[in-house]
């Protein structure tokens, strides 16, 4: 798992060359008008922009999953049974305002004490485990294929073939936001002495009649970048983001000498070296936010008047620590599955995914031994912006032994996102998507939630939208306890809402399709009618 750029970064590229090549501004595609609902013209309030995924889209008029109805109109004061979920991610902030009260507390286990009280294998296991140890930083896996010689010819063939292509742009992409942060200091100092003061808006640069080329050209630049924020501190913390990532890609992701593994003192390739990690599940820092936000899409403390809302209220988060700032390894993933399994989760959400896994295998095991449990898993269907059913686009885990196979079970949902303005742009431009591969799209772009040391922040990805997947399904779950895995699964599928129109896929205006045309069940995943399927499969009066 690495960090996600805003579209705000992905942007400042092409900004800053046109500023140079003096290109006229790029105009947006027309937004056609899907079905019958309206287009929501203005843009959304802030109140709107942190909930908008628990909106409803006839009312609201915005893509949502209809939560805020659901409680109103059918969950009201019933509390339901008590569901575990386990966050299978990067680590959860433990102490968190507003993941406190959630927690999974494992009642067998003693804090502190350095033994396995409960005897399931796991020392110390409070609230949950962490497979990585004090491991962070991480190779993607075509890199660690590189440096260990794994797999067969064909394998590192391709390994080779990707880091070949990837280091240089992401070297290349680090050098060119660096320059371009360092042309945006330089014209915000330039203009704050034109201005004299510390602070200026958009208005104040139009003001700006300096007959000076330099201070043309300063303006222009920072124009540019109102275009994209609504400061410049915004921007040049943007800024700071995308050199953080390509930084990371540099020097951790595809650094093919960097070992981040030896830290933690097992083999990571043999599935059998048991023992390792420990019994703190908490993340490890401020950049280690992922699995804190992805826990309080699911399930932070609902109308506590901080924060968000989880979409879940009856829950609790068990935090599985197995995904570092990298890709993940499978045999953390393996087991990260069988200990959610072993110790109560009836849901799992897995935020993650890579393009190789020498050891697909040990996971793929691991959800059938999840199925047999009837433990559900919800999966991110990934951020490449690419379609998941062309062979050239690998995305593990899955629940397909070859491409396009037979799934192995019927216990994954792999979950897609969507953007808050409906209509042609609705698909979120970084989602992958696929007829056989993708079931279903749920709410994934600039999603208000939890971050560490009790603060809240927007992020996006198909990770995020997983989670509000997860949400729903610990909603049913919770209502309906006798409903199996794949029963909770295809009441997702079916009773989510269904566009005809059609969208834009992977940020191109050229390629577009109906959900129908890129997902199995061609809907947006929606809690209110997921409830209401629920009690007529519970009650009978539907057979799936």
């Amino acid at each position: 798992m690495t960090r996600l750029l805003s579209k705000t970064v992905l942007t400042f590229s092409a900004s800053i060359f046109l500023i140079g090549c003096g290109a006229a501004a790029l105009v947006s595609t027309p937004i056609e008008n899907i079905d019958t609902t309206p287009l929501k013209i203005a843009d959304l309030t802030d109140a709107q922009k942190q909930n908008w995924g628990h909106l409803d889209l006839v009312s609201d008029t915005i893509p949502g999953m209809s939560v805020d109805k659901a409680y109103r109109d059918i969950i009201k004061n019933k509390k339901g049974k008590k569901v575990i979920v386990a966050v299978l991610d990067s680590g959860v902030d433990l102490k968190h305002e507003d993941l406190d009260g959630v927690l999974w507390t494992n009642k067998g286990e003693k804090a502190g004490d350095g033994k396995d009280n409960d005897n399931n294998g796991y020392i110390d296991d409070v609230h949950g485990y962490n497979f990585l140890g004090d491991s962070y930083n991480e190779q993607l896996e075509f890199a660690r294929i590189l440096r260990l010689n794994i797999g067969d010819a064909a394998m590192q063939a391709k390994a080779k073939a990707k880091l070949d292509a990837d280091y240089p742009k992401a070297l290349q992409n680090k050098q060119q936001y660096e320059q371009i942060l360092q042309t945006v200091k330089n014209a915000d100092a330039a203009v704050k002495k034109e201005l004299g003061k510390d602070s200026y808006t958009k208005k104040d640069l139009t003001g700006i009649k300096s007959k000076d080329e330099a201070m043309q050209q300063h303006v222009g630049v920072l124009m540019q970048m109102f275009a994209h924020a609504d400061s410049i501190p915004e921007v040049v913390e943007e800024l700071g983001g995308g050199i953080a990532h390509f930084t990371d890609q540099v020097n951790y992701n595809l650094n093919k000498d960097f070992d981040g593994r030896k830290i933690v003192g097992d083999n990571p390739y043999d599935l059998n070296d048991l023992g390792y990690g420990n019994g703190n599940p908490q993340s490890t820092g401020k950049d280690e936010s992922h699995g804190t936000h992805v826990a309080g899409i699911i399930a932070a403390e609902r109308n506590n008047g901080k924060g968000a809302n989880g979409v879940a209220n009856n829950v609790q988060i068990m935090s599985i620590r197995a995904v570092p700032n990298g890709d993940e390894y499978d045999k953390d993933i393996a087991l990260g599955i069988r200990y959610a399994v072993d110790n109560g989760a009836k849901i799992i959400n897995a935020s993650f995914g890579k393009s190789f896994s020498p050891n697909a295998q040990w996971v793929y095991d691991a959800i059938k031994y999840a199925a047999s449990k009837d433990v559900l898993i919800v999966h991110a269907a990934g951020n490449s912006g690419d379609n998941l059913d062309d062979a050239n686009n690998p995305n593990f885990p899955n629940d397909h032994m070859q491409k396009n196979s037979p799934e192995i079970a019927d216990n994954v949902i792999t979950v897609g996102a969507l953007a808050s303005k409906y209509g042609s742009g609705m698909l979120a431009v970084f989602s992958n998507y696929g007829l056989k591969n993708v079931d279903v799209f749920a709410p994934g772009d600039a999603i208000y939630s939890s971050m560490p040391n009790n603060k809240y922040d927007y992020q996006g990805g198909t990770s995020m939208a997983a989670p509000a997947v997860a949400g729903i399904a610990a909603l049913i779950r919770s209502q309906y306890p006798k409903l199996k895995a794949p029963q909770v699964k295809h009441i997702i599928m079916k009773s989510g809402l269904a566009p005809k129109a059609k969208v834009v896929l992977g940020g191109d205006a050229s390629k577009t399709g109906s959900l129908d045309q890129i997902s199995r069940s061609g809907k947006i995943a929606n809690a209110y009618n997921a409830l209401i399927m629920a009690e007529s499969v519970a009650s009978g009066k539907i057979k799936l």
